[in-house]
């Protein structure tokens, strides 16, 4: 039985994709071979892209980038055909640069290799695109792509940017429990726990930083840690959200590793902060009935 709450349930809140893209059909282009359906979007940053659609002769295309404010986005410009001799074909938009938001997803996107702007009539980087981009070494710009990148749960690519805003600014709003965020993704409790430990010298009633070392100590085996880092968030956070998420994660680990002393003294507790979670309730409910057995 598994319920753990775990890292998809942070702050984020992407925007749903608008786009009216169909679901992906098998095509017969000719000359397709050098477009391959192999990346997502998250992966297709300030690049032009090819996206297929029902219609197995055509294919939408358009340039993704990153709006500090809203998030990934694509820039549609237009549609394309293949000619026998692979020779892109281009029809624009009338209304060239429609935006749509977009968000994380397995649907794949291909490429659209250098050799064939012209034949699209497009260059590299799009001259607006210096808008968005802004100065892209400041330690805001690299704190908010990596902040997004963690929310598309990308935290490798985030800490590229994560970890190159600590060298520039290492006291940045925001920035160490971003790194944790990061590093407990990837597994890396320790170094999540040495930053969040920082933090919280800080800022010690922040009840996110507080739920970030209770996941990362009761993740890395530090259970008696948790217990005691549990106890002071919910006695000194006046943000009561997590309190039922960090200890119904504790309750779990005790119970999966049959701990009844542990599970018993924390049971109650549990029960109280997460009454109003039915889904909880009822996972409490069965894990309690295993450990009678």
């Amino acid at each position: 039985m598994q319920l753990t709450i775990d890292l998809a349930h942070r702050h984020y809140k992407i925007m749903k994709i608008l786009l009216f893209f169909l679901p992906f059909f098998a095509t017969n282009l000719k000359g397709q071979n050098n477009l391959t359906f192999k990346h997502r979007f998250v992966e297709s940053e300030n690049k032009w892209i090819a996206i297929r659609t029902e219609n197995d002769t055509l294919l939408n295309y358009g340039f993704v980038y990153i709006d500090a404010s809203a998030g990934l986005t694509l820039n549609l410009e237009g549609s394309f055909t293949i000619s026998k001799n692979g020779k892109f074909i281009p029809k624009k938009l009338v209304n060239v640069g429609m935006k749509y938001r977009l968000e994380p997803n397995n649907e794949k996107v291909a490429f659209i290799p250098s050799t064939k702007y012209s034949d699209l009539e497009i260059k590299e980087y799009p001259d607006w695109l210096k808008i968005y981009l802004g100065d892209t070494t400041s330690v805001g710009h690299l704190y908010r792509w990596g902040f997004l990148y963690n929310g598309y749960n990308e935290c490798a690519k985030a800490l590229t940017y994560l970890e190159r805003a600590q060298k520039v600014d290492p006291k940045f709003k925001g920035l160490e429990v971003e790194l944790a965020f990061s590093y407990n993704c990837l597994n890396q409790f320790d170094k999540a726990i040495l930053v969040l430990r920082n933090a919280l010298e800080k800022n010690p009633t922040d009840a996110y930083i507080n739920k970030e070392l209770i996941y990362a100590q009761i993740k890395s085996g530090q259970l008696d840690k948790a217990s005691e880092s549990c106890k002071k968030a919910i006695a000194v956070c006046i943000d009561k959200t997590y309190n039922g998420e960090n200890c119904y994660n504790l309750l779990h680990t005790y119970y999966e590793k049959k701990d009844k002393t542990n599970f018993n003294l924390w049971l109650a507790e549990t029960k109280k902060w997460t009454a109003s979670n039915a889904s909880l309730t009822g996972s409490i409910k069965i894990m309690e009935e295993e450990l009678l057995k």
